[in-house]
């Protein structure tokens, strides 16, 4: 298997200006890598959880005016979709790259996933200093869950149990520049290091 290393290219694709040319550098560039990582970590998930995962690479399908500021893999026990579930993503905007665990809106039981992680909210201490937490995954900004610990993370999964558009992200953020840095070894140990950490807050989520 091809080694995957993140370039300035790949980060570049989204400062193309036009839907046609960003979208015809993201399957040429960006869009092959994810295929790579979707095949490597659903077999992951998949001996992890003990349930069959399958990658979704994003499509940005319904696009038809602006260009996608960001795209993903992302890994969930369904084949037919993801976001009526809680599930993994690996991606890029033009700033960084995230490696997440994210509930969004669409996820009809986000309100007991919530509870969950609010009954369980001591677990989050577990995490390495460095993660983030984002309340909205259409926006690149997070938080800092070193800073965010106490209230923040608390405020968010409040919203995100009690407010239809409630969302929940945690993960690493890595800037372009460290990604680019990474060789192909660091970066995987990295992503399956962020995702073993992120397993118990997705078993908590679920339930399990």
């Amino acid at each position: 298997m091809d080694k995957i290393k993140w370039t300035n290219k790949d980060f570049e694709v989204f400062e193309i200006d036009g839907l046609e040319q960003r979208m015809e550098a993201l399957s040429s560039i960006v869009r092959p890598k994810f295929q790579q990582l979707g095949e490597m970590f659903s077999s992951y998930f998949s001996s992890k959880t003990g349930d069959e995962f399958f990658p979704h690479v994003a499509k940005h399908a319904r696009r038809t005016i602006n260009p996608p500021k960001d795209s993903w893999v992302a890994f969930a026990p369904y084949k037919r979709g993801y976001k009526s579930l809680p599930h993994f993503q690996i991606g890029l905007w033009n700033t960084h790259l995230f490696i997440i665990v994210a509930i969004i809106y669409e996820a009809p039981q986000k309100a007991e996933m919530a509870t969950r992680l609010l009954n369980n909210i001591d677990y989050f201490d577990n995490l390495p200093e460095d993660f983030i937490i984002s309340g909205d995954h259409m926006s690149q900004d997070a938080i800092s869950l070193k800073i965010g610990r106490e209230e923040q993370l608390e405020n968010l999964l409040i919203r995100l149990r009690d407010v239809k558009k409630g969302e929940f992200l945690v993960g690493r953020h890595i800037s372009r520049e460290e990604a680019v840095n990474l060789s192909s070894e660091q970066f995987l140990q990295l992503t399956e290091e962020t995702f073993e950490a992120l397993l118990p807050i997705y078993n908590i989520i679920i339930g399990k």
